[in-house]
C-alpha cells in the first residue's frame, strides 16, 4: 500500500492512498465468506456456497464493495501511521478508483480529507521571566487557620437574641406559588451567611429571634416548580452560636499531634507559608503558560472548534439547550475563545513533552486518577474502571504528560515577585517518583504538585 499526505492548510490534509490488488484480495476472500453466510442456495450448506455461485446470485461487484467497505478503516489507519499525521476530526473519504469486478488485477485508490493537529515551532523556553505578587504569611493567616481548626471542635450553644452572621438556626419553611402551597419542610439546620439554601434567606432570617417569622421572596431552584417565583415563609425555632474551645495546650493535644499550643502555632505558620508559596506557584504556572501561548503560533482548526462549541450547547450531550438564556451570542463567543485557548495549550505542551521525551509512569497515572476521583467524590477504583471502560485512560495519560511538560518549563523559568525578589518554587515543582524500567515507564521528569484549581492544568 502507498500513501502520501498533501497539506491543504496548516490544520487539514488530504491523504492519497493506493491499495494494490494483491493486498485487496484477502479482503475479497473474506467478503465471499461473509456473503456466503448470508445467502441460501439449494444444494449447498450455509457458508459453503462457491464463489462463482455467489457471483451469480449477488454479483462480484457487491462482493468487491463489501471487501472495500470492510477494509477501508484499516487502510486509513495504516496511512495515518505511515504519514505520521495526528487526526482531530472524522475523515471524509472519496473512493477514486476500484478494480474492474470482472478482472483479477487493478488497484483501489481513495483520498481522505481530515483535520489534523498542527506542527508548531517551539521557542527557547529556558529562562522565561515571569513576575508574581509578593506574598508573605502573616500572624493574621495563622490566627485564621487556628480559628478554623477551633471551629471544627466547637459546640453549639442556644442563645436568646436575634440571629446574626455565622449563627446556626433551626428553621421551618413553607413555599407558596401564586397563593398555593407547593412545598414545606421543618427542623432544617442553616448557618446564617452560608448561602446554601435559598436566595434571599440570609436577609430574611438575620435579626429574627426564636419563634419569629419572615417572608422570603425567592426563585425555586429544583422540583416541579423550579424557576418559578415563590414566597417562602421562614420560621426560626432556635438560634445557636458556635462556642470555640480555648486555644491552649489541651486543645493542641486534642486537635493535633502536638503537645503545646506553641508547637501547633509554629506548624500552622509553616502551613501558611507553604500555602503562600503554592499561591505564587499557581500564578507563575499560569503566567508561564500565557507566555508560551504568546510566543508560539498555533493554527486553530475552525471546524473542530465549532463542533466542540456546538456540542457544549447541545442538550442531547448534556449541554445547554438552544433556547435557554445563557445560550447567547456573547456566551458562545466566550466558550469558543476558551476552547481555542485550551486547544493551543494542548498543542504547545504536547510539543514540549515530545521534545523533552516525557513519559508517564504507572504511579503517576494512579496518583492522578486518585486525585481526580476525589474531586468527583468517587471511589478511585470505581472511577478507574469507568475511565477504562469508556476509553478515557489515554486522555488522562495525555493530561498528566502535559502537566509534567508545563512543570519542566516552570522549573527553568526565572520567577521574581513584585518587589524584585527571586521566588524559590522548589516546594511547588518537584521530581516525580521514578519506577523501574521493567514496568515500561520512562525516566520521570518534573511534575507540578496538583492544586485545588485544576482548570489551568487540565486542557
Amino acid at each position: 500500500m502507498k500513501s502520501a499526505a498533501e497539506n491543504l492548510t496548516p490544520t487539514r490534509v488530504k491523504l492519497n492512498v493506493e491499495v494494490p490488488f494483491d493486498e485487496l484480495k484477502p479482503n475479497i476472500d473474506a467478503a465471499y465468506k461473509q456473503v456466503a453466510e448470508q445467502i441460501q442456495v439449494p444444494g449447498f450448506r450455509k457458508g459453503k456456497v462457491p464463489s462463482r455461485i455467489v457471483d451469480q446470485r449477488v454479483g462480484r461487484g457487491y462482493v468487491l464493495e463489501t471487501a472495500i467497505n470492510d477494509g477501508l478503516n484499516e487502510w486509513y489507519q495504516q496511512a495515518v501511521a505511515e504519514t505520521g499525521i495526528r487526526p482531530l476530526s472524522r475523515p471524509e473519504v472519496e473512493i477514486t478508483e476500484v478494480p474492474d469486478p470482472a478482472a483479477t488485477d487493478g488497484q483501489l485508490t481513495f483520498s481522505v480529507e481530515v483535520d489534523i493537529r498542527p506542527e508548531v515551532e517551539l521557542p527557547d523556553y529556558a529562562g522565561l521571566k515571569v513576575e508574581v505578587e509578593a506574598v508573605e504569611a502573616s500572624d493574621e493567616d495563622v490566627e485564621k487557620s487556628l480559628n478554623e481548626l477551633r471551629s471544627r471542635f466547637g459546640t453549639l450553644k442556644p442563645v436568646d437574641r436575634p440571629a446574626q452572621a455565622d449563627d446556626f438556626l433551626t428553621i421551618d419553611l413553607t413555599a407558596t406559588v401564586d397563593g398555593e402551597q407547593v412545598d414545606s419542610a421543618s427542623g432544617l439546620s442553616y448557618q446564617v451567611g452560608s448561602g446554601t439554601m435559598l436566595d434571599g434567606l440570609d436577609e430574611a432570617v438575620t435579626g429574627l429571634s426564636a419563634d419569629e417569622e419572615a417572608i422570603c421572596e425567592t426563585k425555586l431552584a429544583c422540583g416541579e416548580h423550579a424557576g418559578k417565583d415563590a414566597q417562602v415563609n421562614v420560621k426560626v425555632t432556635a438560634v445557636k452560636e458556635r462556642e470555640l474551645p480555648e486555644a491552649d495546650d489541651d486543645f493542641a493535644q486534642l486537635a493535633s499531634e502536638f503537645d503545646t499550643i506553641a508547637e501547633l502555632r509554629e506548624d500552622l505558620a509553616k502551613q501558611a507559608a507553604d500555602a503562600k508559596v503554592a499561591q505564587q506557584g499557581i500564578e507563575a504556572r499560569d503566567k508561564v503558560l500565557d507566555k508560551l501561548v504568546e510566543l508560539v503560533e498555533v493554527p486553530v482548526p475552525e471546524t473542530v472548534i465549532d463542533e466542540q462549541v456546538s456540542a457544549h450547547f447541545n442538550p442531547e450531550n448534556g449541554g445547554h439547550a438552544a433556547g435557554e438564556d445563557h445560550d447567547t451570542e456573547e456566551h458562545r463567543a466566550e466558550v469558543k475563545a476558551n476552547t481555542e485557548r485550551a486547544f493551543k495549550n494542548e498543542v504547545i505542551l504536547d510539543a514540549i513533552a515530545d521534545k523533552e521525551e516525557i513519559g508517564v509512569s504507572q504511579n503517576e497515572l494512579i496518583e492522578y486518577l486518585i486525585s481526580t476521583a476525589s474531586q468527583y467524590g468517587m471511589d478511585p477504583n470505581q472511577f478507574a474502571q469507568i475511565m477504562d471502560q469508556s476509553g478515557q485512560v489515554p486522555m488522562m495519560v495525555g493530561e498528566v504528560r502535559r502537566r509534567k511538560a508545563l512543570a519542566v518549563v516552570l522549573g527553568q523559568a526565572e520567577v521574581t515577585d513584585s518587589e524584585g525578589n527571586a521566588v524559590d518554587l522548589t516546594d511547588f515543582v518537584r521530581p516525580a517518583t521514578e519506577e523501574p524500567e521493567a514496568e515500561g515507564s520512562e525516566e520521570a521528569a518534573a511534575e507540578v504538585i496538583p492544586s485545588d484549581d485544576p482548570a489551568a492544568a487540565k486542557f
